[in-house]
């Protein structure tokens, strides 16, 4: 039976509906960044992601070529994730009665009545997305089985893999929690993730180099929004 990595590792895949601390160790990824939003039918996001797939079925499918891996194993394809950021986002309102980076709906105008601010991401502005989208790598491949991945899927897909990236990422200790949902309604998670971790003694760590993340479990093109699954986890540190 192949490898399973949200069986096998379900603390990190499959948490549960309320919030939990982690320490996630570090990762490689199959990585390709970009910006815009990500619902726009053919933009890059969309792109991005047959770009992702395109990299992870041929290191997967490896086993049936001459290119051999050390310590190859089968498995199963890790679930697509992303860590997004905005550069900039407007501040809350004064009178929301949120907690810092921390609100939902609040707002001083009619103009901005439906925003949605949660650790510095306003959802309503999906068109300054930053974002990196990722899959996981399994542990034996290395550097030099990812560039052979990379020349292999240009030669036989014809097509251009230079933006897919190898990406080391460290992401330590974290908050995080199972939304099942549509992703416009990620903020009341968010809200509760945060006030868990100050209850436990931690505060918010977004910075540049640790972003807000999404695992997402579920197809969004074959499961309702309001059944989606997705882990959101944010780095944390003790206050």
């Amino acid at each position: 039976m192949a490898f399973d990595y949200k069986k096998e590792y379900k603390e990190f895949y499959m948490p549960k509906g309320t919030p939990s601390i982690v320490t996630v160790p570090k990762m490689n990824y199959i990585a390709v960044k970009g910006s815009g939003d990500p619902n726009v039918e053919g933009g890059e996001y969309k792109q991005a992601i047959g770009l992702l797939y395109g990299i992870a079925f041929t290191i997967k499918m490896s086993k049936k070529g001459d290119h051999k891996i050390d310590g190859y194993f089968d498995y199963v394809v890790p679930p697509l994730e992303g860590f997004w950021w905005q550069d900039s986002a407007p501040e809350k309102s004064n009178d929301s009665g949120a907690g810092e980076n921390n609100t939902s709906g609040a707002s001083e105008n009619n103009a901005s009545a439906n925003r949605k601010i949660v650790g510095g991401i306003d959802y309503t502005r999906k068109d300054d997305f930053n974002w990196i989208s990722v899959i996981r790598l399994p542990d034996f491949v290395t550097k030099e089985d990812f560039d052979w991945a990379i020349a292999e899927a240009t030669t036989k897909k014809k097509t251009d893999f230079s933006k897919v990236e190898f990406l080391t990422y460290d992401e330590g200790l974290c908050v995080q929690c199972m939304h099942i949902g549509s992703y416009d309604d990620e903020p009341a998670t968010v809200e509760a993730m945060h006030q868990f971790m100050e209850e436990m003694g931690y505060i918010l760590d977004i910075n540049e180099k640790r972003l807000h993340h999404e695992i997402y479990l579920s197809d969004a093109r074959k499961v309702a929004p309001e059944r989606l699954k997705t882990v959101i986890r944010h780095p944390i540190r003790k206050a």
